[in-house]
Parts: structure tokens; sequence; C-alpha cells
């Protein structure tokens, strides 16, 4: 019989041999073909598929052999407690960066206005969190990329997040002329040659949203260098990076005039933020 439970138990085995979450795999590709909760695959594991159920299920577990990410196949991840739209187009949104969310918010008063701009928005998680969990803000949004911009558009109106602004920008060079209280970015900051590239997810994801040439810190000193040309008095910048990366950033920042500069870990405990206050009138 073709129930949920055989079929998840037939993928599960398959999977094994690609992945480190099979039976979670299983299971996400399972629902997303359902149009379930996980839930439900325990309540009635007995339920029977149909059979262009099965197909679809079929199709997904073999794209997943082949490693594509599951976000990818499902066109979604869940970030902080959201579900976002996700395409190719995009990096797929990963816990470590909601740190740089938490961060974010403390730097942010909830119920003052203030002007946020977030560099290479991709699928705009940064952006349209921020502008819903602080509705007086406003935030602008860039990314050179018009794929990833009509995602991150998608996942504002998704959210109803409406007080953002999108522009396609290669980092400041095509943004209205303001000063901003918090800039924020997530850029590319892997080297070429980090191994990594050619392992799990990243080897689909965009390589222009990944890769940095100077060992992948060309686009942190670009950021940080013009940053201080729109930043607002007492402003802050504040910067995702690779785990490995910290003193460099931290030297960047230094050599550029910003003050208190402070190295934030991710939910592993690895250094994963800078962040740094620029006074325009020192």
């Amino acid at each position: 019989m073709d129930t949920l439970n055989s079929q998840l138990k037939t993928a599960s085995r398959l999977l094994a041999a690609c992945s480190e979450s099979a039976t979670l795999d299983a299971e996400v590709l399972l629902c997303h073909v359902l149009d379930k909760p996980r839930a439900y695959l325990r309540a009635w594991p007995e339920r029977e598929l149909s059979q262009s159920q099965q197909e679809a299920f079929r199709v997904l577990v073999e794209q997943r052999l082949k490693g594509i990410p599951i976000a990818y196949l499902t066109g979604q991840r869940e970030f902080w407690s959201r579900e976002f739209l996700v395409t190719p187009d995009v990096l797929i949104p990963r816990p470590d960066t909601e740190c740089l969310i938490e961060h974010s918010l403390e730097l942010i008063p909830f119920d003052r206005p203030r002007a946020i701009a977030d560099l290479g928005t991709g699928s705009g998680i940064i952006a349209v969190t921020l502008a819903a969990e602080r509705p007086r803000a406003q935030v602008v949004a860039c990314d050179a990329s018009p794929a990833a911009l009509a995602v991150a558009r998608a996942n504002a109106e998704r959210h109803r997040a409406a007080n953002i602004y999108f522009y396609q920008s290669n980092w400041f060079a095509d943004l209205p002329k303001q000063r901003f209280d918090l800039i924020i970015s997530n850029p590319p900051y892997i080297s070429e040659h980090d191994p990594h590239l050619r392992q799990g997810d990243v080897r689909f994801e965009p390589s222009c949203a990944l890769i940095a040439a100077e060992q992948g810190l060309a686009d942190i000193k670009t950021i940080a260098e013009q940053a201080r040309e729109w930043l607002a008095q007492d402003g802050h910048l504040l910067i995702e990076h690779g785990y490995d990366q910290q003193a460099a950033v931290q030297a960047i920042f230094n050599a550029l005039g910003y003050l208190n500069v402070e190295t934030y870990r991710d939910l592993s405990g690895q250094p994963r933020l800078t962040c740094g206050q620029f006074k325009t009138n020192p």
C-alpha cells in the first residue's frame, strides 16, 4: 500500500545517501506535496496517496538526491517565525542571520521613527523582518539583482510590510541620498578558493551573493568605507561575515574611524557579526 508511512520510509532510506537529515527532508517534501503540516503525517500515517501525489513526491525526492536544497524544492524557508519565499535567485535564509536581526532590534527603538538600509537584500528576510518588527521605521532595501528584488518585493507583500522602499543598486550606487540610523548587510564574504563552495546547499546558491575578492573581504571594505557618507550622527553599521574574519573586519572598521567596534557570536558560538558606530562630526 502507498501510505504516508510507507512512502516516508522509502524516501528516508533513499535520502540517507545524500542527507544527514533524511527523515526530516522526506517529511518536509511530503508535507509540501500534501499542503499539510508535519503533524498530519503522524496523525494519519495509514492514509494513502493519490497517484499524482506519489508522482510529485517521487520527483522531489529525485531532485533532492541530486543535492538540490530543500528550500529551493519547496520554494520557502522559515526565518524569525515567518515563512519567506525562496528561489534559486537568492540565498537560502539561515538561522545564524537571525542573530543579525536580534542585534539590529537592540539598536532600533520600537516607538521611534528610524531610517534603516539593508544592502544586498536578497530574499528580503532582513528588511521585511525589521520593517515588521519596527513599524515606525523606514527601511530602504537594495540589491543589484532584479530577480532577487522581485523575490524581496513578493515577501514584503506577503507579510504586509509597507514601510520598505526597494531599489536596484550595487550597494549605495543608485540609492537616493539620505542618512541612516542603521546600515545592515549580509554581503558576499566567502573567498573564491574556499572548499565549502563545493559542499552542501551553497553549490546551488547564486555565487554573486556568496563570493568576494580579497579573501572574501572586498565587499565588506566597500560597504564600510562608503557607509560613512550615509550614516546619521552616531549611526551604526552592522555586517555579517565569516567565522574566521573577525580580526580582519574589526581592523577595517577601526582603520575607517568607526567607534565602539564589537563582534558578536552566532548560534554555534562563532564570531559572526561586527558592529561599529560612526560620528559624522567628530
